[in-house]
């Protein structure tokens, strides 16, 4: 499945930083306008350090709140909801453009297994991605969670998780050339650290793909395991450092890239509900 490239071109190519939310309790997708000026107003009160500002008023940060239907893998799923904060400088004109300084949006992708048995009153959107400034994080975390009693979690991605996406991802057709297969590893236990990187020719990397996979379509972990497997042996027969011992901590391909600290990068709009729909479950694992 494809969503409308147009639609979801500003959410490529950026720094996004990974959560998982609980659901939230009595979130109404009709008063998003009404969230945007109260959640403004709770923004610049914090930023005055609990100074009161009234509601309505036109504050140095504006906040929208907005719908993107597109971004769902089933009927069941929620709409993602995209959140946008904007900054207008106070010596410039009315008519200015706004400048975005962070963005950020929910989202669940096939996140049925959390949503089927949720009462009526709660709204299942376990995924959040974030990108700016850490401190609008916090406070645009901390205002969802007092008003909709929900929970932010910081979401790692596991090296095994790791190593699945780039099994995946290596695998993928593209309509253009594709970069590099990368996987940088982190050797432990050793006085100053040190990272080796791995790079991987992308047609070497999809040839090897295709031998390994048995059913189109289909993963299972024990492709995902030789296919790693033979990576190590090719690396091990040239440099005689056995991989299987370090830590893997970033992948990186034509698809998108990802580090276990929970940092993803999509690069490419066509794979974006697949990219998510892992990451949902991934969310969803945590949250449960």
């Amino acid at each position: 499945e494809s969503v409308d490239p147009q639609k979801t071109a500003f959410l490529l190519r950026k720094a996004w930083t990974l959560y998982s939310v609980t659901p939230l309790y009595r979130f109404r997708r009709a008063r998003l306008r009404d969230y945007a000026r109260l959640l403004s107003a709770f923004i610049a009160a914090e930023k005055h350090k609990g100074l009161a500002v009234q509601v309505g008023v036109e504050l140095d940060i504006k906040v929208a709140l907005s719908s993107l239907a597109d971004l769902r893998g089933s009927e069941l799923d929620q709409a993602a909801l995209l959140v946008q904060l904007s900054s207008r400088s106070q010596a410039s004109s009315r008519n200015s453009e706004d400048k975005l300084v962070w963005l950020g949006w929910f989202c669940s992708v096939f996140g049925d297994e959390l949503s089927e048995n949720l009462p009526e009153d709660f709204t299942c959107l376990p995924l959040f991605l974030s990108h700016g400034a850490e401190s609008y994080t916090s406070l645009v975390g901390s205002w969802f969670q007092k008003t909709f009693d929900c929970c932010f979690r910081r979401l790692a991605i596991s090296p095994q998780n790791l190593s699945w996406m780039v099994a995946m991802w290596a695998g993928c057709k593209l309509d253009r050339a594709a970069s590099a297969v990368e996987l940088v590893f982190s050797v432990p236990r050793l006085a100053q650290p040190l990272d080796i990187s791995y790079a991987i020719h992308p047609e070497d990397a999809k040839a090897l793909w295709d031998t390994v996979q048995k059913t189109p379509g289909e993963i299972t972990q024990e492709e995902v395991d030789v296919f790693l497997d033979c990576l190590y042996a090719h690396f091990h027969r040239h440099f005689k450092i056995h991989l299987s011992a370090a830590k893997l901590v970033k992948i990186s391909t034509a698809v998108a890239s990802a580090h276990c600290d929970g940092i993803v990068k999509i690069l490419q709009s066509q794979y974006l509900l697949g990219l998510l729909m892992l990451l949902t479950e991934l969310a969803i694992s945590q949250i449960q």
